[in-house]
């Protein structure tokens, strides 16, 4: 610093200008160096622009396809249970078909059977016939044996109407028997109620007649009590009546009224006793009976 203060003025503008050149140089590519990041900065963002739109478009693409995949996989799951279904309907109407085979066949078999043993009775008939020379034709015995025919079938349906009565019966009569049987499970679990509530009514009578005869027990102590205290109180009334000479118009069996009179003897005592332990200064003080 000292040694540019002793150069002249032009030396020191010349490196202040230098100075100053050199700074913006610097400056400038520090500038340029920035300017050239954010051009790269900027194509990096364009990048990741490109990038997230593709990415996005990708993942578009991708949710289209789940979306068709799983509407694709619905339609076959749809399609196999609606084959299933009808396969299902297919195989159980084949299966009702066989059955429905099985029983033609076996109503042929019978039929079969049926007629083989009617056969007989055909030959019967002929030869019948032929015998007893009444009837001149097959369609007379047929009527013949069309009127037998009804009246076996109205003697059937009589029967068949017969047997619908007895099962109608039969129906009524296990209705009742349900009934009944329900009304004496009813009956039954009343009387256990019933029995149930005798018996805690039994235990209630024991027990009051437990507390009834310690009652009893315990008024007949009253009872004595009483009778003694009377006979107590009786006593204590006669007594002071007859060493006090008090003539008394009381009832034996007024026990309040003698205990009453015999508090009062008791208390014209205690003033006689206080009397006599303390005279009274006036010679005419007197106690008078009854006189507190």
């Amino acid at each position: 610093a000292r040694e540019a203060a002793t150069l002249p003025l032009s030396t020191r503008v010349l490196l202040k200008r230098r100075e100053v050149t050199e700074v913006e140089q610097e400056l400038q590519s520090q500038r340029e160096e920035f300017r050239q990041r954010m051009k790269r900065l900027a194509q990096r963002r364009e990048q990741l622009a490109r990038k997230k739109e593709q990415h996005r478009d990708v993942v578009l693409k991708f949710d289209g396809f789940l979306k068709a995949s799983a509407a694709g996989r619905e339609r076959a799951l749809r399609r196999a249970g609606e084959e299933r279904a009808r396969a299902l309907a297919r195989g159980a109407e084949a299966a009702r078909l066989r059955r429905e085979l099985e029983g033609l066949l076996r109503h042929r078999e019978r039929l079969a059977r049926r007629l083989r043993s009617l056969r007989r009775f055909g030959d019967y008939l002929r030869d019948a016939l032929a015998r007893m020379g009444q009837f001149q034709d097959m369609p007379a015995v047929l009527a013949h044996f069309g009127v037998l025919a009804g009246a076996r079938a109205a003697l059937a349906q009589e029967a068949e109407a017969g047997e619908e009565r007895l099962a109608q019966s039969r129906a009524r009569l296990q209705r009742y028997e349900e009934e009944t049987s329900t009304e004496l499970l009813g009956t039954r679990n009343e009387l256990a109620q019933l029995h149930t509530r005798l018996e805690a009514a039994q235990q209630d009578v024991l027990q009051w007649e437990s507390c009834w005869v310690q009652v009893q027990s315990t008024a007949t102590q009253k009872s004595l009590l009483l009778g003694q205290i009377k006979l107590a109180v009786l006593n204590l009334f006669q007594l002071s009546t007859a060493q006090l000479r008090i003539p008394m118009d009381v009832a034996l069996e007024d026990s309040q009224a003698q205990l009453d009179v015999v508090l009062l003897c008791m208390r014209a005592l205690a003033d006689i006793c206080v009397t006599s332990m303390h005279p009274p200064r006036h010679k005419g003080a007197r106690l008078s009976w009854g006189q507190e």
